[in-house]
């Protein structure tokens, strides 16, 4: 497996960008050059993540998302 995480990836296994290999390595985001714990899904190609918006829920129980554009840098945490 590379050292650099894939341009697009999701924590919903209903997405096709979900890819659990990858995840259990520990990805990290660094989004305006500030880490965030909260990231649903983030493309750095296009420039946006998907943030998970407090509690709610859309009528699938699924976590209410926000799209924020801006410089996403992905990473593999240590250890």
């Amino acid at each position: 497996m590379s050292d650099t995480p894939p341009d697009r990836l999701s924590t919903d296994p209903d997405s096709p960008y979900y890819d659990a290999e990858v995840l259990a390595r520990n990805v990290g985001i660094r989004f305006k050059g500030e880490e965030k714990t909260n990231v649903d899904e983030y493309c750095v190609s296009e420039g946006w993540v998907r943030v998970v918006a407090g509690n709610a829920k859309d009528r699938r129980g699924k976590p209410l998302t926000l799209k924020l554009q801006g410089e996403v840098e992905p990473y593999f945490r240590e250890g």
